[in-house]
């Protein structure tokens, strides 16, 4: 069945059955590759997209649920305020070990920050938590959280 999609800002039309997951249109027929493929369960984090905005597990996502929805993937999130300080700050705290979960990690941080330029640290375990890193680099996800935030923060007017 054909199934027309925006991803990226861009439209798409795909012939797939519509139960066939979100993460495999992008990556196979889309051949976007920057979602990875993690457990197939929705539990790792590392297939994460925006569905308008909202981080959803593209693995567990069939493409009949995307509907009118307007899909982000890692390969445009820096074409937003919020994604492109998430980027910058992990570059500049060097986050990235292996870089396998980091397009899944950096789609969940930027909509966090979308919704709530200055999270607490509580905010950041909840919004981050099944977005799994096998080199446990969570401790700079954290920092480059809030390195961005802080980037995002207004700056005080001197009178």
């Amino acid at each position: 069945m054909a199934y027309q999609i925006k991803v990226n800002s861009k439209d798409h039309q795909v012939d797939v059955d519509g139960d066939t997951p979100l993460l495999w249109v992008l990556r196979d027929v889309l051949e976007m590759t920057g979602t990875k493929f993690g457990c197939g369960m929705g539990l790792c984090g590392a297939c994460t997209v925006h569905l308008n905005g909202t981080p959803t597990r593209s693995c567990v996502t069939p493409i009949a649920a995307v509907g009118a929805s307007v899909v982000t993937t890692i390969e445009a999130i820096g074409e937003t305020d919020p994604g492109a300080k998430i980027q910058k700050a992990w570059l500049d705290l060097e986050v990235v070990q292996c870089g396998y979960c980091q397009s899944g990690q950096i789609m969940s941080a930027a909509a966090l920050l979308a919704g709530n330029p200055s999270p607490s640290d509580g905010d950041i375990d909840r919004a981050m938590s099944g977005n799994i890193c096998r080199c446990g680099t969570y401790v700079r996800i954290r920092g480059a959280i809030k390195q961005a935030a802080q980037s995002s923060a207004p700056t005080a007017r001197r009178g």
